[in-house]
């Protein structure tokens, strides 16, 4: 056999692969080389794909495979024509680093193919604008952009394992950053410190978390603190090729269905400048207050908080726009609100069906760009008809879906509002004195909650669950840190 300087890998992709599997036979740890990533239906001749079936098999099950011992395997499995096959391949053995590269160009040759198979997949599968389809163009551009990640995924041909104690060095890394404060939090902080702390740092790499509360309660205005608190901390390293890393905070993207760009603007500004939203929208400022509300815009102009307020978004038009978002600019953080304003890839189906696609769909993509995504949700009505109007886990609409793929489930619950409403009046069986003790009672009840709010944690994959108590300002949307 010449020297491995003086061969070359096969110029045909049917020679390389005899190359492959003579050479894999001889030296099995050829094969262990590439087993990761080389399947047998990235072959081209069926009968090689057969052999190395065969081989997989064997190896797999820990026993030394040969010539002499494969063609058993495959004489046992009435493949006569494979067994015979494999003595004219011995001669076609090639060094053990030029197998390998066969391997490599065995699998490249496959990917290439399903690269056209996919242009023409697009092809038939777009149907012209005389035929009637439920999905539309940008859907079928999100089912085709998932399909191709799908492709480059199976393009991966280095092992993503790392040893425990890589794993070990990477934990400890973190948290002496941490502990020192030095580098990036554990999480990204939602500005809330309480908050930060029951989500064990802040929000993590991944995570999908649901927001979800009851109208009134503030669960918008809560998502907007948050994606405000983390694009207005955002800090970047920039590299000496033009890339930048995220060092704190992040850049946020905001999906936002229901309200307009402008409305979210003014929820913004009027929690930075302290002021009534009413008023800003109304115009009933006095000269203090609107240079407050310039000065406030000038110093958010460079926010990096960038809002989509398309309406009727489906999921796949969203994980389109947040890979493009990704790409462009970088992206740290995802706010959804909400959940059920989101389509499905395909008009009709059960609401339970739908919420069921959109959930996975989130989950998905957080995991994909290695961001956390909030999802705002509503609770159903079950909440108005209990006594105790704190939210619990069955009263999310799609409960099923929604559990199953949330890392963190938060509930938002302002007691204040149903106080407000429920002022005792005199029952027909008492007397002035018992209505006066109840209306007491009431007043001081709404004193110890006024501009105040909880955050239910009710499921947390990876941490605690609680209660932890924010102030709110509802004239301008502001939740806080609590000071006791």
């Amino acid at each position: 056999m010449p020297s491995s300087s003086d061969q070359q890998i096969p110029a045909g992709i049917a020679d390389a692969e005899k190359a492959f599997i003579a050479t894999a036979l001889r030296d099995n740890d050829v094969y262990r080389r590439v087993c990761g990533f080389l399947q047998s239906g990235h072959f081209t001749q069926p009968i090689h794909s057969r052999i190395y079936t065969a081989l997989c098999r064997s190896m797999d099950v820990g026993n030394p495979v040969g010539v002499t011992e494969l063609k058993l395997v495959l004489s046992m499995t009435g493949d006569t024509a494979g067994a015979d096959y494999l003595e004219s391949m011995e001669s076609l053995a090639v060094s053990a680093e030029l197998a390998e590269a066969c391997g490599r160009r065995i699998h490249d040759g496959y990917l290439r193919r399903a690269l056209i198979g996919f242009a023409e997949n697009i092809i038939e599968d777009t149907p012209s604008i005389s035929n009637a389809d439920e999905r539309s163009a940008l859907d079928l551009i999100g089912q085709a952009e998932a399909k191709l990640y799908d492709l480059a995924l199976a393009a991966q041909t280095e092992s993503s394992f790392e040893t425990f104690k890589e794993t070990l060095i990477k934990i400890r890394g973190r948290a002496e950053a941490a502990h020192t404060g030095q580098g990036k939090p554990l999480g990204l902080r939602t500005g809330l410190i309480d908050l930060d702390d029951k989500l064990n740092g802040g929000l993590k790499e991944g995570q999908l978390v649901i927001l979800a509360g009851r109208p009134s309660m503030g669960t918008t205005a809560l998502a907007i603190n948050i994606a405000f608190n983390a694009a207005h901390a955002y800090k970047g390293e920039l590299y000496a090729h033009g890339s930048k890393k995220c060092v704190d905070g992040a850049i946020t993207a905001f999906f936002s269905p229901e309200l307009s760009s402008e409305q979210l603007g003014t929820r913004i500004l009027a929690r930075q400048a302290e002021l009534y939203t009413h008023m800003i929208r109304l115009g009933e400022l006095s000269s203090e207050e609107f240079e407050r509300l310039v000065a406030a815009a000038q110093n958010l102009d460079g926010l990096p908080l960038f809002i989509d307020d398309s309406p009727a978004l489906s999921i796949s038009e969203l994980c389109t726009r947040a890979r493009q978002l990704k790409r462009r600019h970088g992206l740290g953080l995802i706010i959804v609100d909400d959940l059920q304003n989101v389509r499905g890839s395909c008009l009709g189906g059960s609401r339970k069906k739908r919420i069921s696609e959109v959930t996975r769909g989130l989950k998905i993509l957080a995991r994909e760009l290695s961001v956390p995504i909030i999802a705002t949700s509503r609770l159903s009505r079950a909440v108005e008809k209990r006594e105790d109007k704190r939210p619990r886990l069955t009263d999310l609409r799609g409960s099923g879906a929604v559990l199953r793929e949330a890392d963190v489930v938060m509930f938002v619950f302002r007691e204040q509002y149903y106080l407000e409403r429920a002022e005792p009046d005199q029952r027909p069986d008492e007397g002035q004195d018992q209505l006066n003790e109840r209306h007491a009672k009431w007043e001081q009840r709404c004193e110890e909650v006024w501009n105040t709010a909880e955050v239910i944690i009710a499921k947390q994959r990876h941490g605690p669950v609680g209660t932890v108590r924010l102030s709110f300002h509802g004239l301008c949307d502001k939740f806080d840190n609590l000071d006791l």
